[in-house]
């Protein structure tokens, strides 16, 4: 398991983080979301060895987090680390070489690596001639190449369309369910809520929430949501909650509790065309919790 314990960064007189920490659990998927300028990327720097914490410690399997386990992590930067001019297969076997491979097993792992990513026919193409996707594609074949025990990856899927989105997801579920952990960060909180078991949400420099995307939603109030036609003028007077008429269709959304009396209201009102309890999105859960 991958801890971060209590971290705090301060650059002079700017709290970058004050007592960040989480839990990343083998085989889970947790994503790190918060606005620009939370914390993210400093935290991952630290946790990469990139950036020391004033305070607290980063930990891997109960013990101090020190640069031989790193050396076993794939570690993904906000700032792409590729080099323009070398080609793709040659690029990603180097780094293989990097992390210790032989250099049959790098050329090994690149071929594998290239066909699960389809990037096999761009395999001699330079790195600058390829589109943003391609060029995620391979940084994330960079960070994946020695078989990492962990993953770390900072904003993987920034900028990507639906189709490259779908490519790198399915590589990262694949090392989850072998038990790696893989903690990455996003703005892309509906594909968040899609793919991750867990989720931290830090603002200014602090954890705000964090836990599974179940208990968080149970953290926070489910809406009842009403849907009746041809209602009775009327029909939701005294009753709780916010009602709108849009034509012959009258919605009612109030905090789900007196389910029952609500019920029997719609259904002398008219036709009940919804009847249910919706709980609240990661989006809403997220502007929320760093209001």
């Amino acid at each position: 398991m991958l801890e971060i314990r209590e971290l705090r960064k301060r650059y002079a007189d700017k709290v970058a983080l004050d007592g960040v920490a989480f839990a990343v659990r083998p085989g889970e998927m947790f994503g790190f979301v918060g606005a620009n300028g939370a914390g993210k990327t400093t935290t991952m720097r630290i946790v990469m060895g990139v950036l020391r914490p004033d305070a607290g410690e980063v930990a891997w399997q109960g013990r101090p987090l020190g640069a031989a386990d790193r050396r076993r992590f794939g570690y993904m930067p906000e700032e792409r680390g590729l080099y323009q001019k070398m080609r793709v297969g040659e690029q990603v076997e180097y780094f293989g070489r990097l992390h210790g491979l032989s250099q049959p097993k790098a050329r090994r792992a690149t071929d594998e690596l290239l066909e699960r990513l389809s990037l096999t026919e761009r395999r001699a193409d330079a790195v600058e001639a390829l589109s943003l996707g391609n060029q995620q594609r391979v940084q994330l074949a960079v960070a994946l190449v020695h078989d990492p025990e962990v993953l770390v990856l900072d904003e993987p899927f920034s900028g990507l369309d639906p189709i490259a989105v779908d490519a790198l997801a399915g590589v990262l579920q694949e090392r989850c369910r072998g038990g790696v952990p893989v903690i990455f960060s996003s703005h892309q909180l509906e594909l968040v809520e899609r793919l991750c078991d867990a989720v931290g949400i830090v603002s200014a420099g602090r954890m705000v929430a964090s836990g599974t995307v179940e208990e968080l939603r149970a953290a926070e109030s489910s809406t009842l949501r009403v849907v009746v036609r041809d209602a009775q003028p009327g029909w939701a007077d005294g009753l709780p909650g916010r009602l709108t008429v849009n034509g012959d269709r009258h919605v009612l959304l109030v905090e789900a509790g007196e389910d029952q009396e609500i019920l029997h209201r719609a259904i002398k009102a008219g036709h009940v065309e919804h009847f249910g309890v919706e709980h609240p999105t990661l989006t809403e859960i997220f502007k929320e919790a760093v209001a």
